[in-house]
């Protein structure tokens, strides 16, 4: 299972590194899908815990998107 991330790391990326990791964060949640479809899982938490990475940096983004259009 991944290592969660903390959000004062994933802070200090750019919109663009954070629109990637997001990419990428969604294709392991799809991927693990089919896993756990066909049997395969690979733990028990990592479903869950890309769930909160994804919705951790959907939600800085949406910070960093918000502080943008108000300076």
């Amino acid at each position: 299972m991944a290592k969660q991330m903390k959000a004062t790391d994933v802070r200090l990326k750019t919109a663009d590194e954070l629109a990637a990791q997001l990419l990428e964060l969604r294709k392991s949640q799809f991927n693990m899908r089919f896993q756990r479809a066909t049997g395969q899982t690979e733990g028990v938490g990592a479903v869950r815990q890309t769930r909160r990475d994804i919705a951790r940096v959907k939600t800085i983004l949406a910070e960093k998107k918000r502080s943008a259009t108000q300076s």
